[in-house]
């Protein structure tokens, strides 16, 4: 059927499950041909709108239906206190597809301005889709070039950063409505590039590994049940014997919160801990108390109990984390942040930082939601030997979402040339080389440790040294092209 003879709500229906298919790219489905093809339908339809207003209709369909499938996860957190918070899920998976939506109508409605829709389409989305990851403290999960994860494409985000896959994809997807078969074939050309450069680039050689025995501790605690005082003993008894099983670990490393006391109240906690590891140091994820204010934390021990490092998160998650003007919250209507288990929210630690673990190198710690937002690994204060993300998937869920937020943390290693750590209470709990390949990982869901060597480091890549200067080089030209002048008038 013409698109002419279709309903405005036909359109709008038909765009939101291009949408939805469109989301099939992304963890666990992996599947971006069929992404590819749906936006191509996506890009159809919006370059066919027969105004500014049809196309802004379109593609908050099309982000809506995108969203609703890619964050569907975004139910699990309400699910684990079903009584208390389990009636906010509908509004959570609508409110949030819709919101972010409105970035797939902007661009969607400033394309239709231009004199290229297609290519404006692209540009516009870029763009936006890049100011998603900063505005109201940023949220880029379920970016469009995330569906190249884990394929030789993504090597290209070593020097265009994740907005460079979102660019290759939408070019791959916008040519063919732009050019007809000749677009078709500059669609093909530009994956083949993508992807020839991807296999040069895996098939350069790696550093060795660094010397000494790392062992990953994945708890397995059960979200419902992790704060459960009753188990608190429990649940600390069962990381202390991982600790000790086996050959002694040169270093431990424990999950986000896995410690379910803090040691300003429990002091003896800490010489559990390397009565276990031998004092030899253990990482461990635990909330901190200072001067009335609750952090979660990243604290280094060795020896009887030394605190030899520590690190703050600073970027919270909203109403996950904190609340905002939370102090009025919790007073006048008790709500309080789903993870704080200590006082009504976290505190924002001071930032980025760098902690100096001897013999096994500089580490940059990324804590849970951190390692999503490339700009925060690119503000590191200093250039570190590896990464280490310390997380709690189990909020979210068994099915899609730690998985999506498993590939966000590998891409951080093609990005920056640099291996990762990352350490899950129920998983994924892996080692990541400095080109984004899975070294190692543990089963998920199971209680289990995993002892490793941390792999070498490469040198600075490119988005490393100039983050996302050449994207928006890029971007400026491609818009040059599209926005050149209008392509009718508004109306």
């Amino acid at each position: 059927m013409a698109l002419t003879r279709l309903t405005p709500r036909r359109r709008a229906a038909l765009a939101f499950m291009l949408g939805m298919a469109v989301a099939l790219g992304q963890a666990p489905f992996g599947l971006w041909p069929v992404a590819l093809a749906a936006l191509a339908g996506v890009i159809w339809l919006v370059a066919e709108a027969e105004s500014w207003r049809a196309a802004f209709w379109i593609g908050l369909a099309a982000g809506t239906g995108q969203f609703a499938v890619a964050l569907s996860w975004i139910v699990e957190p309400f699910l684990i206190d079903l009584p208390r918070h389990g009636w906010m899920a509908p509004f959570a998976v609508v409110l949030l597809s819709a919101g972010l939506a409105l970035f797939w109508g902007a661009a969607a409605a400033l394309a239709a301005r231009t004199r290229h829709p297609a290519l404006g389409f692209v540009a516009a989305f870029v763009g936006l889709e890049w100011l998603r990851g900063v505005v109201l403290t940023g949220f880029p999960w379920a970016m469009l070039g995330h569906v190249f994860i884990g394929t030789p494409i993504d090597q290209l985000a070593a020097v265009l950063g994740p907005s460079g896959l979102s660019l290759l994809l939408l070019l791959a997807a916008a040519l063919p409505v732009a050019w007809r078969w000749r677009g078709a074939l500059g669609s093909a050309v530009v994956l083949a590039a993508g992807l020839g450069f991807g296999l040069w680039r895996l098939d350069q050689p790696l550093p060795d590994a660094r010397e000494g025995l790392v062992r990953l501790v994945q708890p397995n605690a059960e979200q419902a049940l992790k704060w459960d005082q009753a188990l608190a003993d429990t649940h600390l008894d069962r990381l202390l014997d991982l600790t000790a099983q086996g050959t002694p670990a040169e270093l431990t490393l424990w999950p986000e919160t896995a410690v379910p006391f803090m040691l300003e109240y429990a002091p003896s906690v800490a010489g559990l801990v390397m009565a276990a590891s031998g004092g030899r140091p253990v990482a461990l994820g635990i909330q901190r108390e200072s001067e009335g204010l609750f952090y979660n934390s990243l604290r280094v021990l060795e020896g009887e109990g030394t605190e030899v490092a520590r690190y703050d998160k600073h970027h919270l998650v909203p109403f996950g984390e904190y609340i905002p003007f939370g102090d009025l919250a919790y007073d006048w209507f008790g709500i309080t942040a789903f993870a704080a288990q200590a006082g009504s929210t976290y505190s924002a630690g001071a930032g980025p930082a760098i902690l100096d673990l001897g013999r096994f190198g500089k580490v940059l710690p990324l804590i849970c939601y951190e390692a999503v937002f490339p700009r925060l690994v690119n503000a590191a204060p200093e250039r570190a030997n590896w990464m280490l993300q310390i997380t709690n998937d189990a909020w979210f869920g068994v099915w899609t979402g730690p998985f999506q937020h498993f590939d966000q943390a590998r891409l951080r290693a093609v990005e920056q040339g640099l291996p990762l750590v990352r350490v899950a209470n129920t998983g994924v709990t892996a080692v990541i080389d400095a080109r984004g390949r899975v070294v190692e990982a543990l089963p998920f869901g199971t209680r289990a440790v995993l002892d490793t060597r941390i792999p070498g480091a490469l040198p600075p890549t490119p988005y490393a040294r100039w983050g996302d200067l050449p994207l928006g080089l890029l971007l400026a030209g491609l818009a040059g092209l599209a926005f050149g002048r209008p392509r009718r008038s508004a109306h």
